[in-house]
């Protein structure tokens, strides 16, 4: 079925979805998002990613004009309307319609938008093969700037990191902070593994802390895998057993190259790869579920 989009109450198609060329979410990134998985019929992660898109709103002072509990039920009624089993989500909150000043006083109200569609973030291939990265000469903004915990629309940090590893031809492009620490991936976090043990950059040298990053952490546990958030360097990255990336649209993306250098070599390693179905059949079980009864969506 064609996508469906909820703008501001009404549910409409995608050549049909507008919002106001002067939404300062359009003229300044001025916004947050979340982006959600739907395996099997049910919403992953579902309270955690609203908490989430609460948390940058509330920080970034943006007022949402529903609760948390009318947007989880027009996410799953969006979600409903498509009659898709396995899908990918994105609500949108914009700052709202302005002038063409930058005064957030001048937006009266935001806009709500969920989008459901499909993504792909790399070909099959690659996730068989394992993904090749590169360390991109853009770095990751500092938390005394913008906080990379922020969910926020302006992501053009990340797209100008994206732009450097389409020039190198490879994957995926790796951020360092400005001191020169392992920081995240254009679109994910990114995790090693050495020695047996799981290791992730912590939250405080400017991640944005991902859902799916929290969710290998506690499978770890469950796997009886030592992980722990530890401060990594190229250095590191460079002699690890194992690499992946984690994200809602990317779920574990193995990576078997590094600024050319060869990483568990050359192919998917064992530890990733048991993450990875024990995270696939994690998925495919828990969730909100989606088609067990119907709701009234909420009016912005």
């Amino acid at each position: 079925m064609a996508a469906v989009i909820y703008v501001n109450g009404r549910f409409v198609g995608k050549d049909e979805a507008m919002v106001s060329v002067f939404d300062h979410g359009f003229l300044y990134g001025d916004g947050v998002f979340e982006g959600i998985r739907v395996y099997h019929g049910r919403i992953f992660k579902l309270d955690a990613h609203v908490d989430r898109l609460f948390e940058s709103a509330q920080t970034l002072g943006i007022r949402i004009p529903l609760s948390k509990e009318e947007m989880t039920r027009t996410i799953l009624e969006t979600v409903r309307r498509t009659e898709l089993q396995n899908a990918y989500v994105r609500p949108v909150v914009s700052r709202g319609v302005g002038d063409l000043g930058i005064d957030p006083r001048k937006c009266p109200r935001a806009n709500v938008v969920v989008i459901v569609d499909s993504i792909q973030m790399y070909s099959e291939e690659a996730y068989r093969k394992g993904l090749r990265m590169v360390t991109t000469s853009t770095r990751q903004r500092p938390v005394d700037v913008l906080n990379p915990r922020i969910k926020t629309c302006n992501y053009l940090n990340n797209i100008m990191a994206r732009m450097e590893a389409n020039l190198m031809g490879v994957d995926e492009g790796l951020m360092l902070t400005t001191q020169g620490y392992v920081a995240e991936c254009t679109a994910d976090n990114v995790f090693i593994v050495k020695g047996g043990r799981v290791l992730t950059p912590p939250a405080y040298l400017g991640i944005l802390q991902g859902i799916t990053r929290q969710t290998v952490l506690e499978l770890c546990g469950t796997l009886g895998l030592p992980a722990s958030e530890q401060v990594l360097t190229l250095h590191d990255m460079y002699t690890a057993d194992e690499c992946f990336l984690t994200g809602t649209g990317a779920e574990l993306g193995p990576v078997v190259q590094i600024d050319g250098r060869t990483i568990a070599a050359g192919h998917p390693g064992p530890v990733t790869l048991r993450i990875l179905a024990a995270f696939r059949d994690l998925a495919a079980r828990e969730g909100t579920p989606v088609y067990a009864a119907a709701g009234a969506p909420a009016k912005a």
